[in-house]
């Protein structure tokens, strides 16, 4: 290895040892999980998919992708159509819409700033530019207006509704979306990409036998590889099996289907669930935490995974709560907020979330003192040396555990 590369990775793995990483769409993967991402699988071309494949030499290629599919279904406990080869959650995406959408066609998706995602169709995306966009919101408590989503769907009439969310701190009830999806004839797409793993360990709605489509990226709270899957109702597969390949992309990452393949088997452990069980009540002790100490969380606090600070109340943009928390070890990101009006790049919101931190073993107690932490960091009633004594004194005791480091 080059001498340069060797130092990259023992300076990442350095970072990732002495800071705790607060981002709700980061986490540590397993070491076999990452043994299997950098095995042999990584040299085959294996265009194509199972028993139709453009390539000889692939028998190996097509059991491991059925593995893949029968892990997946299983995990779900879901009869759906899978598809394990989208190269991230944006591909997938876009895969869905170009499977069952024309240009043009209107898709009703939330709002950015909302708790959508980019993929959602931002204007300055792909999916932006190709489709007419209808957003939703939330009200004024916080949660999507399902009223307005209703509503919207009578009066757009979109092929395509997307109930899904990237910074949104309550649980989806899907079944509202579904009703408007029937007003309107549409096709219902749940994203499930930040709550997968909630579904699996049970401590989230499962979207399965009510949406149309299901996507969801495999690393974020389903501890996997960087990759995606798409379900579908069986009589959408052939639609979308061909949207990803050839439609928008060419070879499978096999060597990333492999590890998605083992992150799914471990999911179905019951110690995931465990682990699924500790995101979730590490999240409200650090939201109650917070909260008791003077921060406002946006719609008022969460029961999944993440939060959103609002950093306004402070004179805070988010860029710059996000450098203050950085530089004491504690690594969250900025993020819209419901009716911002400063721009994306410099926000006013900050979100955070415990996946990392449950999979690094932080329990309440450590919760609370980080909550505790970064309220007297956002207040100014902590100094960042006091704050960054405090950090490194907990991680020094909570060392990543030996099967994720």
């Amino acid at each position: 290895m080059h001498e340069h590369l060797a130092s990259l990775i023992a300076r990442e793995q350095a970072r990732q040892r002495d800071t705790l990483s607060l981002i709700p769409s980061e986490n540590l993967t397993s070491q076999s999980v990452r043994e299997v991402l950098a095995s042999g699988f990584s040299h085959k071309y294996a265009e194509g998919y199972p028993g139709s494949r453009y390539y000889a030499g692939n028998a190996v290629m097509d059991e491991l992708e059925r593995f893949a599919w029968h892990r997946a279904q299983q995990l779900f406990a879901t009869d759906y159509h899978v598809n394990v080869q989208p190269h991230s959650g944006s591909e997938a995406n876009l895969a869905v819409y170009a499977a069952l959408l024309s240009p043009g066609d209107t898709i009703l998706a939330p709002a950015l700033d909302h708790g959508g995602h980019l993929s959602h169709g931002h204007a300055v995306t792909l999916t932006g530019k190709l489709y007419t966009i209808v957003r939703y919101g939330v009200g004024t408590d916080g949660r999507f207006d399902l009223g307005q989503v209703r509503e919207l769907a009578k009066t757009h009439q979109p092929k395509l509704i997307v109930a899904g969310v990237s910074a949104y701190p309550w649980q989806l009830a899907y079944l509202p979306f579904r009703e408007a999806a029937d007003l309107c004839g549409a096709a219902l797409m749940a994203d499930m990409s930040h709550v997968a793993g909630l579904v699996a360990g049970g401590q989230h709605p499962s979207p399965f036998g009510i949406a149309d489509i299901v996507t969801t990226t495999t690393h974020k709270t389903l501890r996997g590889p960087r990759g995606a899957m798409i379900f579908c109702k069986p009589d959408l597969a052939s639609k979308i099996d061909k949207a990803v390949f050839p439609g928008l992309q060419g070879g499978p990452h096999m060597h990333t289907i492999a590890a998605i393949a083992q992150a799914l088997t471990e999911a179905s452990e019951p110690s995931f669930t465990s682990y699924a069980q500790e995101v979730v009540r590490g999240m409200a002790t650090l939201a109650n935490t917070l909260s008791a100490g003077g921060c406002q969380l946006v719609g008022g606090g969460t029961n999944t995974h993440l939060a959103l600070i609002d950093l306004r109340p402070h004179g805070l943009t988010g860029r710059h709560a996000q450098d203050l928390l950085e530089r004491v070890g504690l690594v969250a990101n900025r993020n819209s907020i419901p009716h911002d009006q400063a721009g994306p790049r410099n926000p006013s919101g900050l979100r955070i979330g415990t996946p990392w931190g449950a999979t690094r073993g932080l329990a309440s107690a450590h919760w609370e003192q980080i909550g505790s932490l970064i309220t007297g960091l956002l207040t100014g009633a902590m100094t960042e040396e006091t704050a960054r004594l405090a950090v490194h004194e907990l991680l020094t005791t909570i060392p990543i555990p030996h099967q994720f480091s």
